[in-house]
């Protein structure tokens, strides 16, 4: 008999908390929200057959931080600062001095091929006479 009250009252006690909580969604929902007031509505414009990728490219569009990343913004003037760093030392002609290691692997990949090249050329113009 007690296990059935019990049940009872807490279904009772559920029931109207589930009910306030569902009011206090409603009252919400109701009320204006601050973050829709202040963000203007733009017309959205197609640059993709891609549905998800047009929301994407429309929301990027519209916020301008993007333009202003690293403090000014980046323009093909400012390209140098970009990529200088990663690809510079690439157009150095002088080779990589290469530290010895006792991991074959990495003797392997840092090996010098030049030598190696330069005698499979010469044997290549030998043999078709080029």
């Amino acid at each position: 008999m007690k296990k059935k009250t019990t049940r009872k009252t807490i279904r009772q006690i559920v029931r109207e908390e589930v009910a306030m909580a569902i009011h206090e969604v409603i009252d919400e929902l109701k009320q204006p929200s601050l973050s829709s007031t202040q963000q203007p509505i733009q017309e959205k414009k197609n640059f993709s057959k891609n549905s998800v990728l047009n929301d994407v490219l429309n929301e990027t569009a519209t916020d301008g931080e993007w333009k202003t990343l690293g403090g000014s913004e980046f323009t093909s003037d400012r390209m140098n600062e970009l990529v200088g760093g990663q690809y510079g030392d690439m157009m150095k002609n002088t080779p990589q001095q290469v530290v010895p290691s006792s991991d074959p692997m990495s003797q392997f990949v840092n090996k010098d091929y030049r030598e190696v090249l330069k005698r499979t050329e010469e044997k290549q113009q030998q043999k078709y006479g080029k």
